[in-house]
């Protein structure tokens, strides 16, 4: 069974008691844990609202509303978690995905990911590798902000699926329901970030082992060029799945987002992923399940059921 740690300067160093703006938290808003000999570290990047449409564009709106409701959630919106990773294996630190970042209007609880991993003592600097499950804004957003540009190294390197990079030069929205102007701001944030570090961009085609025990495999579905991680170490595992899955997706796999470019292969690349984490019972985190994401699945008929790891304080 993977082991979650007590504190995390059991494994990452002893952390300010304030963050880099010199508020304190009240919320730590990070969680530790180690599969197998790998270190993992979730950080919430915040939230962000969004309208509860697009969470099941292909229901009835009475069958959508009644799940929200049963769920204790509002109505009408409700705010999207984002998590991201760090994992250090060898002598790799590895973000994976970077959130939203500060610079867009009407967000203003997300982008907390980097006064979030000073406050946990990991500087941007020691990061060596970034994986982007995909180049939606909310995780390639905060590797645009000029502070955490001025931090990483000028070695690091980004893998990102080659479909993905191709997809982005000349983006589809054709089969997506998202809020205007939506499809603009991401298409612009994927461009600027493709612009931005061209020159660090490392492309896969299927898998990549990024370190030792840390691989990025492509997927497809929810993009064209989605990615998971998958985090394997002395028998234990973890699957980051990023925008694979929602929160809705355990009661109602079938349902469609509105943010998926491929709905119907989001369905297969979903199901397929929850199968397995229940044939395995490994760990499994998603970016925009409720923080600290860390949970097994289970199957409940033809659905499945959300088990949520026991928090080790």
């Amino acid at each position: 069974m993977s082991k979650p740690l007590n504190y995390v300067t059991q494994r990452y160093g002893t952390p300010p008691q304030q963050n880099a703006t010199g508020d304190e938290e009240l919320v730590p808003s990070r969680y530790a844990l180690k599969v197998g000999d790998i270190k993992v570290l979730v950080v919430s990047d915040g939230v962000l609202p969004l309208p509860t449409a697009t969470m099941a564009t292909n229901v009835d709106p009475a069958e959508r509303a009644a799940w929200f409701k049963d769920m204790f959630l509002p109505p009408d919106a409700f705010d999207w978690a984002l998590n991201v990773l760090v994992v250090k294996s060898g002598d790799k630190t590895i973000l994976v995905d970077a959130g939203l970042g500060g610079q867009f209007a009407g967000f203003p609880r997300a982008g907390q990911f980097p006064k979030r991993l000073a406050a946990a003592g990991i500087d941007l600097a020691s990061v060596t590798d970034v994986v982007i499950t995909h180049m939606h804004m909310d995780h390639v957003g905060g590797l645009l902000v000029d502070t955490v540009k001025k931090q990483l190294s000028p070695d690091v390197r980004i893998h990102v699926s080659a479909i993905e990079v191709d997809f982005w030069a000349k983006p589809d929205f054709e089969q997506t329901s998202m809020p205007q102007p939506v499809p603009d701001v991401l298409r612009s944030t994927a461009q600027e970030f493709l612009a931005e570090y061209h020159s660090k961009i490392r492309t896969f085609d299927k898998t990549h082992e990024v370190a030792p025990g840390v691989v990025v495999e492509l997927t497809g579905g929810h993009t064209p060029g989605h990615s998971v991680v998958r985090i394997n170490s002395g028998g234990e595992r973890l699957t980051f799945a990023g925008d694979a899955l929602f929160p809705v997706a355990f009661d109602h796999p079938d349902w469609h987002n509105g943010f998926e470019h491929d709905p119907e292969e989001s369905v297969r690349v979903r199901v397929r992923l929850l199968q397995e984490a229940a044939a395995t019972g490994e760990l499994f985190v998603a970016t925009h399940l409720p923080f600290p994401s860390v949970g097994r699945v289970a199957v409940d008929g033809d659905a499945f059921r959300w088990v949520a790891a026991f928090w080790d304080y």
